[in-house]
């Protein structure tokens, strides 16, 4: 890899830098609105907390996906996805139970880490023949969809007092000051989608040509430095529930996260625009990721929590992946 120009490559740290400030606040912003209209409508928090605040974390790799692929460049969007599942469950996952132990409760090991699991096997087989097509991405929406209204049964009647309370405090965390009215919350939900619009587009702008400058591959961009930078919600979201004893919700985050990127993110996407996958993405960056969803197994099922020791083997799992790849690339 040849070192890079100087002006050129710091315009596109810039533009990627400010991509990814834009669209953390955009998706802020927008989660902001979207819970105080569920709320005023009387949405019960738990299902708020599963749904809205748990996928809109993922709002930024959404708008990047669909930015990358309206630009042809699929390499950028589908990378962006994989890297983004495994960068949340080495990285974020695992720099959460260094930080304090994640405690695991019975629905993630009965449904929602068999959920991502299946959603990520479908994915490699779906994309092995090079391409992702509409009727694909219809299929993943529909996935999609199921999921949702299951998570939404399960917050009525099965979460416990424990989770709810702290689904309640991270959906407060969420809200709009008291007292907004349905019209300014509506506000935010526009601001926010325009947020993420302008986002997305300057850090797929930025992201495609650092690559150029580097003479780095999209892809490899796409799975190192714009995941880690859609992924940054997730680690502030998920650190902050560790500090504050609230450990579960930040697996709850990371699962429905990983869940929501294929199905909702690579469903939406294809559904907008086919996409193209490269050899290298299928038989190398899949199957790193089903490796990462199938070592989270193990460790949710030994002792009821994701400990210390066991977040440091993720983290260290990470460093190693994005090494080889970096070094293969």
């Amino acid at each position: 890899m040849r070192l890079i120009p100087g002006m050129g490559s710091a315009l596109s740290l810039l533009l990627v830098a400010g991509g990814i400030a834009v669209l953390g606040f955009g998706a802020d912003v927008l989660v902001r609105g979207a819970v105080t209209i569920a709320r005023i409508v009387r949405v019960s928090p738990a299902v708020i907390g599963l749904t809205i605040v748990s996928m809109g974390t993922s709002l930024p790799e959404l708008t990047v996906s669909i930015a990358a692929a309206l630009r042809g460049s699929a390499d950028l969007g589908m990378g962006n996805v994989v890297g983004s599942n495994i960068f949340n469950i080495g990285a974020v996952l695992g720099l959460t139970a260094i930080v304090r132990a994640v405690s695991v409760h019975s629905s993630a090991i009965r449904l929602e880490w068999p959920f991502m699991l299946v959603a990520s096997f479908q994915l490699l087989l779906l994309a092995r023949d090079g391409a992702l097509d509409r009727l694909e991405g219809a299929f993943f929406v529909i996935g999609l969809v199921l999921f949702t209204l299951y998570v939404v049964r399960l917050g009525r009647t099965e979460v416990g007092v424990v989770e709810a309370e702290g689904l309640a405090a991270n959906v407060e965390r969420h809200q709009s000051p008291a007292g907004s009215r349905a019209g300014a919350a509506a506000l935010l939900v526009v601001a926010g989608v325009a947020l993420l619009v302008l986002g997305g587009e300057l850090l797929v702008s930025g992201a495609v040509q650092l690559a150029r400058a580097a003479g780095m591959t999209e892809r490899i961009i796409g799975l190192t430095i714009v995941a880690a930078g859609t992924g940054t919600p997730e680690v502030a979201t998920s650190l902050m529930a560790a500090r504050r004893g609230e450990s579960a919700i930040a697996l709850g985050n990371v699962i429905g996260s990983n869940i929501f990127n294929i199905l909702g993110i690579l469903g939406i996407t294809a559904l907008v625009r086919p996409l193209t996958v490269s050899s290298a993405m299928v038989s190398n960056d899949m199957v790193w990721m089903l490796g990462f969803a199938a070592l989270l197994l193990p460790m949710m099922r030994s002792g009821g929590s994701v400990s210390r020791g066991e977040g440091a083997v993720l983290v260290l799992a990470y460093g190693t992946y994005v090494t080889l790849l970096v070094l293969g690339g």
